[in-house]
């Protein structure tokens, strides 16, 4: 059993940067992949970013490559979303999940957060 906990969401201006923050509690993380999804209201779920257990995979959405960097310090059972250049479009739900195994788009995944609110206004 795996839980998570997302941190560092807010309100924020069109071009500032936020880190959002996702501690997972269980002896096994490093053996998860991990992802970041975000929902905006009346839209689907989507991966935004995905990285493997030992950080040598990452996937990045379009619309978020360059601008946004998923890490993770498995020593401190926490994966990271640092958040540049944000955009209005960037505001949904963002949602951390954990996978046992890696894909670009984090398809089975077995847990997930409760969900941290970015806001980006114009």
């Amino acid at each position: 059993q795996v839980q998570l906990v997302e941190s560092g969401g807010g309100l924020v201006q069109a071009g500032d940067s936020l880190r959002l923050s996702c501690a997972a509690s269980g002896r096994t993380f490093s053996s998860y992949a991990m992802g970041w999804f975000r929902q905006a209201p009346g839209k689907e779920r989507d991966a935004v970013a995905v990285i493997s257990g030992s950080s040598g995979v990452r996937y990045y959405a379009d619309s978020v490559k360059g601008r946004f960097t998923i890490s993770r310090d498995n020593a401190k059972n926490t994966v990271y979303l640092q958040m540049n250049s944000l955009k209005p479009e960037d505001t949904a739900a963002y949602y951390c999940a954990a996978s046992p195994w890696y894909s670009s788009h984090l398809t089975d995944v077995r847990y997930w957060g409760q969900g941290t609110q970015v806001t980006v206004s114009s």
